[in-house]
């Protein structure tokens, strides 16, 4: 057997040993699973049109049975989100791709038939040729696409991780909206009593219209807030039913009735900043597409001259005799010396790089900046809670005692009443401001910084076709 044969059956028998490589379900799903699991202790499934999606349903429709909490708010939204369903079948093009960049390009096979002008047999031209280089390429061109897999599933937990921190701060959301709503009736109803008894002290000639007037646009105003109190509850809810994925009788969920109070410990605060950096999924990510990119950028600079090279075997029938002998085709390199491809692909390298270092002076920023709102908004609260609350519960109490003794009138406690509300109402929104606050840095720790997505995604689709297409394969 010749050299060339031998070469030919060689690479024929690597790329059937490729060839029994397959694409699996759920690949690198477990990796995505068990790195959430070790961020956030939530669990999550993929949805595969299988048995396993009925006790799914069956799951989620339990959570929502009673008062939902924000834990289980984040549950229902990470087993029933179908966009984040949708964001696992990017493992499966990963997973395809990495079975692609293991197999050899198909065999070429050639035949031809000649018609002699003066009549006889036709000659008959047979050729089968195979680039024997990708061969040698095989090794590297799997090892990028190994990369490009490990940046894939980085991607797909960060878009777990993000979804998780944007529910609980929906959730947080809309149970303060909750609760501002009920103070906003309390307030209605107070300033509806006042009113009546500012219409009955004109009926007796004790007050002027101006009086009345100026009480009922007190109780308009709080009608006014009420009314937009029931909106922004309703918008609150339909924004936590588009993260949780639920439509039809599954909205009829109720939210436990209380934002929970402030702990008693945070956080350690000192050290977000470095604990940020190393658990960032999105720079992980970034430090795989970089991998793969450097060994992309190794195979374009070992292909620059000689990006394919066929070998194989021809057979010609001539006057009833067969000849056979081997196929060698090679680009010859005047023109086209791969230098665009390596230069392309060495300032794509350095760009990317230096992406990679802003996004973590980013991330280092925006984590000062989370630390900093989360410690604004504790200690706004815990003002609130252990100042203003007693305060004006103190003002009430001394109001009511004077009143009792007649030494003050009715709408002076009315005015302290609604004071005690309003201070109230300013409390709910300070709370509110820290559990999301404190919902976005957990969410920093985790591995993801939602705000910059869109920029990530972006660098995740930059195409690395330059170094892996083949000169002259567009004509």
């Amino acid at each position: 057997m010749g050299v060339c044969a031998r070469i030919l059956v060689s690479v024929m028998a690597a790329g059937a040993v490729a060839g029994c490589a397959a694409v699996t379900e759920e690949a690198g799903f477990g990796d995505v699973r068990q790195t959430v699991a070790e961020r956030t202790g939530e669990d999550i499934r993929w949805r595969q049109g299988t048995a396993e999606d009925r006790a799914l349903d069956e799951a989620v429709a339990k959570l929502l049975a009673d008062g939902l909490t924000a834990d289980e708010a984040v549950q229902v939204a990470l087993l029933n989100n179908r966009r984040l369903q949708a964001t696992y079948q990017d493992l499966g093009v990963a997973q395809a791709a990495l079975v692609q960049a293991g197999l050899l390009a198909n065999p070429i096979f050639d035949a031809a038939v000649m018609f002699p002008l003066t009549g006889g047999a036709p000659d008959l031209e047979l050729s089968v040729v195979q680039d024997f280089l990708g061969i040698f390429y095989l090794p590297l061109r799997t090892r990028v696409a190994e990369s490009e897999f490990d940046a894939t599933k980085h991607r797909v937990a960060g878009a777990v991780i993000d979804l998780a921190g944007r529910t609980r701060a929906a959730f947080y959301r809309a149970q303060a909206d909750v609760q501002q709503l009920e103070l906003r009736e309390q307030v209605t109803r107070a300033t509806a009593v006042s009113l009546e008894a500012m219409q009955r002290l004109r009926a007796a000639g004790n007050v002027t219209r101006l009086d009345v007037d100026n009480e009922q646009a007190l109780h308009e105003r709080a009608r006014l807030d009420l009314a937009a109190g029931e909106a922004g509850v309703l918008a609150s809810r339909e924004r936590l039913n588009r993260l949780m994925g639920l439509w039809g009788a599954e909205t009829e969920w109720a939210v436990a009735p209380r934002l929970p109070d402030l702990p008693d410990t945070e956080t350690d605060l000192e050290t977000v900043e470095r604990r940020a950096v190393e658990a960032s999924l999105d720079l992980a990510a970034m430090r795989s597409e970089l991998e793969a990119f450097g060994r992309q950028l190794g195979l374009t600079e070992a292909s620059a001259l000689l990006p394919f090279a066929d070998a194989g075997a021809a057979a010609e029938r001539d006057d009833r005799d067969w000849n056979v002998g081997p196929v060698l085709a090679l680009p010859i390199p005047l023109f086209d010396l791969g230098q665009a491809r390596v230069a392309t692909a060495q300032a794509e390298f350095r760009r990317r790089h230096q992406r990679y270092w802003a996004l973590a002076v980013e991330i280092r920023s925006a984590t000062r900046a989370a630390r900093e709102d989360l410690r604004a908004a504790r200690d706004m609260a815990r003002h609130y809670r252990d100042v203003m609350l007693p305060l004006s519960e103190r003002i009430v109490e001394e109001t009511q005692k004077r009143y009792n003794a007649m030494q003050l009138g009715v709408f002076q406690l009315l005015l302290a009443k609604q004071q005690q509300i309003a201070t109230g109402a300013a409390y709910i929104e300070a709370l509110r401001a820290y559990w999301v606050a404190r919902a976005e840095l957990d969410q920093i720790l985790q591995g993801r910084l939602s705000d910059m997505a869109p920029e990530i995604d972006a660098r995740a689709g930059a195409s690395m076709s330059p170094g892996m297409a083949r000169p002259g394969a567009d004509g």
